[in-house]
């Protein structure tokens, strides 16, 4: 059984019809349900502006950070590995091509979530019910245990802990044609979770990434290691109970 496995780099349009019903975001501080597509009220970005992070202070934040994650999911990792390979046929990890900072690329880690075979006609944006996505995989997904992997993006440097989330070059091309300012996420470097992530519900359309990236300018431009502990705080819980953005 092999451990790595480069995703199909062809790609069609993975956005497809259809406007998302609306509903009010929930109160400040709360989470979005993983089926409550919702646009950002005006004053949902709430909270007076931190002091920003030093670019040094946030570094060994990430570096500790990721270090310990490791240590402390090391058993979670184990037994995820050995329940992936057990499900379904094919690698344990694998890597994708992402969109870091300032338009660069690189390749993220992840757990293997879906069928090897997931995309015999090249990108397409995961849906929140997805047929591709094996037991397993629905398992790691809703508890983010598929993206402890990335630990290891941020100590190459690639990825800090709290960010805008990067997305493949395939969806990027896309979507920086069809959204003023998109471009202005990979200005900072990438994310294993995101204020977006904590705030927002998955969407899989360019009017769900056009609402992100509100959340992802919000942080872009007040982001302190106040803030970035929140998120992870928030982050936790958005594992436990399953609900949030990707």
């Amino acid at each position: 059984m092999s451990v790595w496995w480069s995703e199909v780099p062809s790609v069609h349009s993975p956005f497809k019809g259809g406007q998302e019903a609306h509903r009010p975001f929930p109160p400040a501080g709360g989470l979005a349900a993983a089926n409550d597509c919702v646009a950002p009220a005006a004053n949902d970005n709430e909270g007076a502006k931190s002091r920003p992070a030093d670019p040094r202070v946030k570094r060994a934040f990430d570096i500790v950070a990721a270090i310990c994650l490791l240590i402390f999911t090391a058993p979670v990792l184990l037994i995820t590995a050995i329940a992936i390979g057990l499900d379904s046929r094919g690698p344990i990890l694998y890597r994708q091509k992402r969109i870091g900072l300032n338009g660069a690329p690189f390749h993220i880690f992840k757990f293997r979530s879906m069928r090897r075979d997931a995309e015999p006609d090249g990108a397409r944006w995961a849906s929140a019910h997805d047929e591709r996505i094996t037991r397993v995989g629905r398992f790691i997904r809703r508890t983010r245990i598929d993206e402890i992997p990335q630990a290891i993006n941020i100590l190459r440097g690639e990825m800090s802990f709290v960010g805008p989330r990067p997305e493949r070059p395939e969806f990027v091309s896309v979507l920086e044609k069809a959204i003023a300012n998109y471009h202005e996420r990979h200005t900072v470097k990438p994310g294993v979770t995101g204020w977006a992530q904590v705030r927002h519900c998955y969407t899989a359309s360019v009017e769900g990434a056009r609402e992100k990236l509100v959340f992802d300018m919000y942080y872009i431009r007040n982001y302190s290691l106040a803030l970035d502990c929140r998120i992870v705080l928030m982050t936790f819980r958005v594992a436990l109970l399953g609900v949030g953005s990707r």
